[in-house]
């Protein structure tokens, strides 16, 4: 029967061992130059206020539905009192 071999010391070595290094400075990483021209512009106007115009919306939607719920409430509520 194989049994395993185990290590003599009872403690393990460290996986990892940290080695100091001397500081250097850092790495500058250069990013791609972008051109941005009138039309790129444009487009993003023109997204930033449809976005806008969509919130709004949807706010004076809910702000709708919410007073229409008190409405009908306070109808109700006053149907079954009579």
């Amino acid at each position: 029967m194989f049994l395993p071999k185990y290590p003599d010391s009872p403690t393990p070595p460290p996986a990892h061992t940290h080695t100091p290094t001397e500081p250097t400075a850092p790495v500058r990483r250069s990013l791609p130059s972008v051109s941005i021209d009138q039309k790129t512009v444009a487009a993003l106007v023109v997204g930033g206020v449809v976005l806008t115009a969509l919130l709004a919306a949807v706010a004076v939607t809910a702000i709708s539905v919410a007073v229409a719920a008190v409405v009908l409430r306070s109808m109700l509520r006053d149907h079954h009192r009579s």
